[in-house]
Order: structure tokens, then C-alpha cells, then sequence
């Protein structure tokens, strides 16, 4: 998977994070901590705003958890509206004039929160706790997204997922997935993961069989290209917890989803 930012890098994103609509008319977080000639916010302040802004608590086995109340789930509760108007406005749109629409969803923090693994290893990423963390399957989800996943699929929306994580991960991604009730079209032709070792042709200026050099736009609006050239689907919304997730196109409307533990580029 992914990060090569982390704290540091989301002291601005911390500050302002509760304007995380991105694409749809609101104010997003900016990026200019990393390139800032200024001292950074300090790291101990930036990990309480954090907590404060989760709302982090520990529950009876010990798992960090968000809360229903804080700042973090009613951001993500008034993009979800705006998300629901936009969708289903959109596929009355694209039913009256015969077309396939879709969204497309980003996967970690975006459906299924890692709070966890953030606060325990302080913010930092190993590719090998990491890989454990993901094949538990246990992630809660992110407030609202799963509801949003059934939502657009009784709208009549074609719902795919576009994720970082890897093939080998697919199982366990799967297995979350349907635990938190985001259990519509779970199977390949609906989950695009990153698969190194034998990428699709669609990939091709990026990727080859044994060979990656796709950044994170490449790859994620590479698939959403298959999605619409290819498939022949309209993306009405994509959502994603990073930038990264949602630039390079292919999509109507674009929603970024509050996430200041770390920063994919």
C-alpha cells in the first residue's frame, strides 16, 4: 500500500480538517506544511488535536475507536448528505437518458477506518504490521460509508472500489467489508486492487509484469478510466480519503473524506 507522508505532513490537514468536501463547493485542507519554510505545528499538540478531533477512545479490548459525537463524524455526516442529493439526482439524470452511472470508492479510511493501527504504532507504517492490521479484518467502519454504498446501489448506481491495497489483500478486504455491511458487488470485476506482479493492460504506460512505476493518480485514475472508456459507465462521485485518491479525473463530482493521520501522494 501507501504512505509517504505521515504526521508531519498532516498538521494542516489537522487544523482545518473539518472542512473536507472536496470537489462540491467547500474548502478543502491545505498541503503547504510539507514545502512550509516555517517551524511545523508541534507533534505532541498535532497528536491531541487529533484524538480530540476523532474523538479517540480505547474500548473494552483495548481498540482505538472514533466517536459517533465528534467533530470527525458529523464532518463526515454532512458530506454524506450532499453525497446522497448529488447521487440521486445524478441517476435520475443517467436513467432518463439510458446511461450506466457508478461511484467509486477508495477503501482504507474511506469505508473501513484504520484509527487503530494509526494511534498504536504512533503514526508511522511498517508494510509488515500493516499487512497483519488488514488481514484481521476487524477495521470498524467509517461513519456513514457503508449506508452510502447501499444507498447509491438502491439508486440503481453501479458501485466499484478502487483501492491501494494489494491482491493478496483481497480476501481480507472482502471479509471487512461484508462485517460492516458495505456488501455490494464485492467481486473482481467491481474491486480493482493493485496487483504488481500481473497489472492490467489498462495500465500499461505505467505498469508492466514485474514492473510498477504507476504513481498513486496513474493507478487510481487509470481505473477509473477503464471504468468509463472501457466498461462504459459514467463515475457520478468518487470518494477517497486523499487527494491522490480523487485527482487525474474521470469522475462528475469528487469527495474528499477527512482523514489527518497521514498524506498519500
Amino acid at each position: 500500500m501507501r504512505k509517504s507522508l505521515r504526521a508531519a505532513a498532516a498538521g494542516a490537514a489537522c487544523v482545518v480538517a473539518g472542512a473536507a468536501l472536496y470537489g462540491a463547493g467547500a474548502a478543502t485542507a491545505g498541503q503547504s506544511t510539507a514545502n512550509s519554510t516555517h517551524e511545523p505545528y508541534n507533534i505532541g499538540l498535532l497528536e491531541k488535536d487529533i484524538d480530540t478531533y476523532y474523538g479517540t477512545t480505547a474500548d473494552s479490548h483495548g481498540v482505538y475507536q472514533a466517536s459517533p459525537d465528534s467533530p470527525y463524524a458529523k464532518d463526515l455526516a454532512r458530506i454524506d448528505a450532499d453525497a446522497r442529493t448529488a447521487i440521486d439526482k445524478a441517476a435520475r439524470k443517467a436513467h432518463h437518458r439510458g446511461e450506466k452511472p457508478a461511484v467509486v470508492f477508495d477503501i482504507d479510511d474511506t469505508l473501513l477506518l484504520s484509527l487503530d493501527y494509526e494511534k498504536r504504532y504512533n503514526y508511522t507504517y511498517d508494510g509488515t504490521t500493516w499487512a497483519d492490521y488488514v488481514n484481521r479484518a476487524d477495521r470498524p467502519a467509517v461513519f456513514g460509508s457503508p449506508e452510502l454504498v447501499r444507498y447509491a446501489a438502491s439508486r440503481g448506481v453501479e458501485v466499484f472500489y478502487n483501492s491501494g491495497l494489494s491482491e493478496a489483500q483481497r480476501t481480507a478486504a472482502v471479509a471487512n467489508l461484508k462485517k460492516v455491511g458495505a456488501d455490494v458487488n464485492l467481486d473482481a470485476g467491481h474491486m480493482f486492487l493493485k496487483d504488481k506482479a500481473a497489472p492490467p493492460a489498462y495500465l500499461k504506460d505505467c505498469a508492466t509484469p514485474g514492473t510498477w512505476t504507476c504513481t498513486t493518480v496513474q493507478y487510481k485514475a487509470g481505473t477509473r478510466r477503464h471504468i468509463e472508456e472501457d466498461l462504459g459507465y459514467d463515475i457520478v462521485a468518487d470518494f477517497g480519503d486523499q487527494y491522490s485518491d480523487l485527482d487525474g479525473g474521470y469522475a462528475d463530482r469528487t469527495y474528499k473524506l477527512p482523514n489527518p493521520t497521514y498524506f498519500v501522494s
